[in-house]
């Protein structure tokens, strides 16, 4: 894949982080601007161009795991966009065969989770612990979409193992709150025989209450996941507690920071679809439409492009169903 050239673009990036790289000993993580705005382009609905920003950050500093991660996170949400489908009145990512790209994607978080495990090995920090657990959590929303159960659940305990020990070290550490917050609800929502499953397997249990306190904490003060949770958070009652209004309620902020998110806008129209307000979800299915003119970041192998024909046609489907 293409990487990023401008040494003046990458000397910039490597005196920013020369300023934020002294690890954060307590009160949470810290993340320097370049990352901030690769987050933002992520959650702008341009994960393409979210790529050189987390690239430059790998070559600036190739030892810390922040800008693998974030690349991580790009190409998963390209990958979330072609797995969703309209089913039983529901856009969601459904379960899909395994593609290509896949091994790639798995290779760059294994290198998250052992960058942060080179660190923990000089230093025990919560920061690097929050790594870990991320490297983790995006191997098993692959596995997750892929349908390999097993996997989806050593990856998801290795996750939370990581986010428990981070918060040992800094009761403060949002992030890792909101990790542990969306483990507890989905393994306290699985159904019954996956959770007979889930007793041979030995996977701790989750605890449903206290994983959407945890989620509603990741929404308040995380950093690298405050964006995620929340659209988690929306998925998860509107999907396994069918609480639509509650849903909405919370999926609305995502618009409003981020209006030219086609998926979140998919995600609103879907809901309110679901309330029975028509004509309310096919103006969010309308603008989901509008909102993926071919983002700047596509043509650089992060396969953005065929999510924007594949929301066009998402949302042509969701409209004619209303019709």
């Amino acid at each position: 894949m293409k990487r990023v050239r401008s040494g003046k673009f990458v000397a910039a990036v490597m005196a920013s982080v020369a300023l934020w790289c002294v690890p954060a000993h307590g009160g949470g993580l810290t993340i320097p601007p370049e990352a901030q705005q690769a987050l933002n382009k992520i959650y702008e609905g341009d994960a393409g161009a979210a790529i050189p920003l987390a690239r430059a950050l790998e070559q600036a500093q190739p030892e810390h795991p922040l800008g693998f991660a974030l690349e991580a996170e790009a190409l998963w949400w390209n990958r979330y966009c072609s797995a969703l489908e309209l089913k039983y009145g529901i856009i969601e990512a459904w379960k899909r065969s395994k593609d290509p790209d896949d091994d790639a994607y798995l290779k760059l978080t294994d290198h998250v989770v052992q960058l942060a495990e080179a660190q923990l090995a000089k230093e025990d920090t919560a920061e690097m612990h929050v790594y870990a657990g991320m490297g983790w959590a995006l191997k098993a929303r692959l596995y997750g979409l892929r349908g390999e159960n097993r996997n989806a659940a050593h990856a998801g305990v290795n996750a939370r193992t990581e986010m428990l020990r981070a918060l040992e070290l800094d009761p403060q550490m949002a992030d890792a709150t909101a990790g542990l917050g969306i483990y507890n609800y989905y393994v306290a929502t699985l159904p019954g025989i996956v959770k007979v499953i889930r007793f041979f397997m030995g996977i701790p249990g989750g605890d449903k209450e206290a994983g959407l306190r945890q989620m509603q904490t990741g929404i308040q003060d995380g950093v690298l996941l405050r964006v995620d949770v929340r659209f988690i958070y929306a998925k998860s009652v509107r999907m396994y507690d069918q609480k639509y209004e509650e849903a909405l309620g919370i999926a609305l902020p995502l618009i409003e920071q981020y209006p030219n998110n086609a998926i979140f806008q998919l995600l609103v129209g879907n809901l309110n679809a679901e309330l029975g307000r028509n004509e309310k979800a096919a103006e969010f299915f309308l603008a989901a439409q509008k909102a993926v003119a071919a983002p700047s970041g596509c043509g650089d192998g992060s396969g953005c492009g065929g999510c924007v024909a594949h929301i066009r046609d998402l949302a042509d489907a969701a409209l004619n169903s209303l019709r």
